[in-house]
């Protein structure tokens, strides 16, 4: 595509995302949710998803969407509590699921994206992470089909450490507040968390972003991630329902209050 990587919609961007493709999905919570990008993926009716993101969105929203219409078949994943659908689809055995520690899943979404295929961390071990037998799906009698394996495990200095392996996916989908049209993208505060991240483990990665400058426009220093990373751009639109921003719980004072 050269240097310029924009792309006039999000229907383009997703365009070659074919049933059963691996993807990594940005997003902390609801913050910093690719949702044009996601809901682009949903109008196409693309089945048999294997999804790495921190969550799976809520019922109604994010990537939500997707697993309610029963296109994602594994789910890699740090938290999965807002989302009553999951659940159901999981303890039933629709769904297989991959839980990670999270400092675990953000460092082997990184390391993936670095070339790096494992590495070692504390993280899990004497626990069911390192000594095996998770549930990754369940029957329809609820006995457990596939359970996690047990992971390789070493000492460095007196300390016991689990060897994880680094992620990489055929797509990434991510949203930044800025980019430009070389694919070099700047996130807002919470939504730095796994975009970044997200982005450096797909293979192909489609960046939506709230505001498109031109080359140049952004100082060097402020760029959290390079666009060597990303290969689409597409800007999302003013007022797309599908790119609007929600708070996950909203607390105000009860009406009459003080």
């Amino acid at each position: 595509m050269g240097l310029d990587k924009t792309v006039a919609s999000a229907a383009e961007a997703v365009a070659d995302i074919p049933d059963g493709a691996s993807l990594a999905v940005g997003g902390f919570g609801l913050c910093g949710i690719p949702g044009t990008l996601i809901d682009a993926l949903w109008q196409r009716g693309v089945d048999g998803l294997r999804v790495v993101s921190n969550n799976c969105g809520v019922d109604d929203w994010g990537l939500g969407l997707l697993l309610a219409a029963g296109r994602i078949a594994r789910m890699t994943s740090s938290y999965v509590g807002e989302n009553k659908e999951f659940a159901r689809q999981y303890l039933s055995g629709e769904l297989e699921v991959e839980l990670v520690p999270q400092g675990t899943l953000a460092e082997r979404l990184r390391a993936g994206g670095s070339g790096i295929p494992a590495f070692f961390t504390p993280a899990g071990t004497g626990t069911q992470v390192g000594e095996g037998g998770l549930p990754w799906r369940y029957a329809a009698d609820r006995s457990v089909a596939v359970a996690s394996p047990p992971k390789e495990t070493r000492e460095f200095g007196g300390r016991p450490y689990l060897l994880e392996e680094g992620i990489t996916t055929d797509f990434a989908l991510v949203r930044a507040a800025v980019g430009d049209r070389h694919g070099n993208l700047v996130f807002h505060s919470s939504a730095r968390n796994f975009n970044p991240l997200a982005a450096m483990a797909g293979r192909i990665t489609v960046a939506e972003v709230d505001h498109l400058v031109a080359p140049g426009e952004l100082d060097p220093d402020e760029i959290h991630l390079p666009g060597v990373f990303v290969r689409r751009v597409v800007r999302v639109s003013p007022g797309d329902p599908a790119a609007e921003r929600r708070v996950e719980r909203r607390t105000v004072r009860p009406e009459g209050g003080a």
